[in-house]
C-alpha cells in the first residue's frame, strides 16, 4: 500500500499508562498516525492492544499520558479533555469505530437502511429520499444487495452484518477509523473478501485507520506501519513489510515464526 502522508499527524499519543489491578495494560505507550495512514497494532491476547485502542478513541481514560487529535478547525485537541457531547459528535462525523462483533456496532431492531441512515441524520440530514438513496449506495459499496435495505440485521450472516456495520460507520466519510479485530470470527473465505473490501474503501476515502488484530496476515494486508505490543509495551514499530520480513525484537520474531510454522 503506497500513500503519501502529510507532515503533521492526525492523532498523537504520548506516555499512555493504564493498569487493571496488577496488570499493566499500557506502559508508557507513544505513537502517531498520519492522514491516510493505516497503523496495525498486533500482539497476543492480553498484550494491551484493545485497551490502547479504547484509550486512543476516548472510550477509556488513561491514568497518565495524552491523546491529541487534529480537529478540522485547526490545531491539536486533547481527546480526554473534550466534553462528552463534543466527543459524541466526533464519533458521528470524523471518527468511526468498527467492532469485532458487528452486533456491538449495529441497531439490531432497525433495518439495514435505517442503520446507515441514522448516522446521516445525526449530522443533519433530513430529506428521507436522499437518505434512503445514500443508504442504497452504501449497501452497494459494501457489496450488499440493495433489495435488502428494509431487512433487519439479524437476518444477515455474520459477514454481512460486518459489511453493514462498515457502511454505517463510513457513510459520513470520517477521517479516522478505529477497528478492533474487524475480520475476527469470520470464515477464511469471508475474511479474505472483507479484507479486500476494507482495503479498497480505506484507499478510496483516504481514510486513516488504527487496526487491532492478532492476525499478522490481516495486518500485512491492511496496514502501512505496525506496532507490536507485549505485556502493555510497544516492543517494535516500523513499516509493515519490514517488521514482518525482518523482525528485530525477539517477541516479534517469535510471533512471525509461529505463523510460518502453522
Amino acid at each position: 500500500m503506497k500513500t503519501v502522508f502529510s507532515e503533521s499527524p492526525l492523532l498523537q499519543a504520548e506516555g499512555i499508562e493504564k493498569r487493571f489491578g496488577r496488570v499493566h495494560a499500557c506502559n508508557d505507550v507513544s505513537l502517531d498516525l498520519y492522514p491516510g495512514e493505516v497503523l496495525g497494532i498486533v500482539g497476543e491476547s492480553g498484550s494491551g492492544k484493545t485497551t490502547l485502542l479504547n484509550i486512543l478513541s476516548g472510550r477509556i481514560e488513561p491514568e497518565a499520558g495524552v491523546v491529541e487529535y487534529a480537529v478540522r478547525e485547526g490545531g491539536m485537541r486533547d481527546v480526554h479533555q473534550m466534553g462528552a457531547a463534543e466527543r459524541r459528535m466526533l464519533m458521528r462525523t470524523d471518527w468511526a469505530f468498527v467492532h469485532q462483533n458487528p452486533r456491538d456496532g449495529l441497531r439490531m431492531n432497525v433495518s439495514a437502511g435505517g442503520n446507515v441512515g441514522e448516522r446521516l441524520m445525526a449530522v443533519g440530514a433530513r430529506h428521507y429520499g436522499q437518505i434512503r438513496d445514500t443508504a442504497v449506495d452504501w449497501l452497494q459499496k459494501v457489496e450488499m444487495e440493495a433489495g435488502r435495505i428494509d431487512d433487519l440485521p439479524r437476518t444477515f450472516s455474520g459477514g454481512m452484518q460486518q459489511r453493514l456495520q462498515i457502511a454505517r460507520n463510513l457513510v459520513t466519510r470520517p477521517r479516522l477509523a478505529f477497528m478492533d479485530e474487524p475480520t475476527g470470527g469470520l470464515d477464511v473465505s469471508v475474511q479474505a473478501r472483507l479484507l479486500d473490501l476494507l482495503r479498497g474503501l480505506v484507499g478510496d476515502l483516504g481514510l486513516a485507520a488504527i487496526v487491532v488484530t492478532h492476525d499478522l496476515a490481516v495486518a500485512r494486508h491492511l496496514s502501512h506501519r505496525l506496532a507490536v505490543m507485549r505485556r502493555g509495551e510497544v516492543v517494535e514499530t516500523g513499516l509493515t513489510d519490514q517488521v514482518l520480513d525482518d523482525p528485530q525484537h525477539p517477541y516479534t520474531q517469535l510471533l512471525v515464526s509461529s505463523i510460518l510454522k502453522a
